[in-house]
């Protein structure tokens, strides 16, 4: 990343970054998703390959706050069966960041994101609300699961963005709340810290974004406190609605900036 970056952001863009790092907070431990909004924001103010550079680190903060809020809902069983899946679509993303240009990264993961939000409603009204999450040891929840982990680890390394994809696989599965958010939360920290190697190689992290992630990381704790107080006032039927509006909105903005 381009030094300049760091010391000549103006007092209204170090502003948008400080609110974008207090909704990824905000998203890890209230509504997930809901950080496709801080993407845009980062890749309004910064270069858009630095963006991604800068964001990471601040999602990495995010993601251990959130363990440790809800490390005991957490859904070992989906974790195991999506990781290996990940991992492909973490070196698949890797591979396409290497020639693909901003355009065509914003539109393939705006049109995936929209795409599996219509699936998962129209599936979500076939199911009983009340289910155990889809076992992962049926052929069906192992081909979900291998599908949405390709997916989910190939937006998550060219933008920041399996937030959304992941949200929509837990909601298929029917995940209550609080195992969606434990789940996710332990899904993302591992699959973040994995990505820094591959953002190294890529120049997408070094010192000076790392030092702009310093200041910013300072913005992300208040927004968990306030997701954590928030999520428990929040219903389930409220809870998903909220998670597929962000990610519909990810999805349009993605497509259409």
């Amino acid at each position: 990343m381009n030094t300049m970056t760091l010391w000549h952001l103006s007092p209204a863009e170090f502003a948008a970054l400080a609110f974008a790092a207090l909704l990824v907070g905000f998203s890890k431990t209230a509504v997930s998703g809901a950080n496709t909004v801080s993407l845009a924001i980062f890749a309004a103010v910064l270069p858009a390959r630095a963006s991604t550079g800068v964001l990471l680190p601040i999602l990495i903060v995010g993601d251990v706050l959130a363990v440790l809020t809800y490390r005991r809902h957490a859904h070992w069983p989906t974790l195991w069966r999506l990781f290996p899946a990940v991992g492909a679509g973490v070196v698949f993303g890797t591979l396409f960041l290497m020639w693909a240009d901003d355009q065509v990264v914003r539109t393939s993961i705006g049109a995936i994101l929209l795409l599996m939000t219509a699936v998962t409603v129209w599936r979500r009204r076939t199911v009983d609300q009340d289910d155990e999450p889809d076992s992962v040891t049926t052929r069906a929840g192992r081909v979900k699961a291998r599908s949405y982990g390709v997916l989910g680890g190939f937006t998550t390394m060219v933008a920041n963005a399996g937030g959304p994809v992941m949200s929509m696989y837990l909601l298929s599965a029917g995940f209550r709340k609080l195992g969606f958010l434990g789940t996710s939360a332990f899904f993302f920290l591992i699959v973040n810290v994995s990505k820094v190697p591959f953002s190294v190689g890529l120049g997408l992290i070094d010192g000076p974004s790392l030092l702009l992630d310093a200041t910013l990381a300072l913005f992300v704790v208040p927004g968990a406190l306030l997701g954590k107080w928030a999520v428990h006032r929040i219903n389930q039927r409220l809870f998903e609605q909220l998670v597929i509006a962000a990610t519909v909105l990810g999805g349009l903005q993605l497509l259409l900036r």
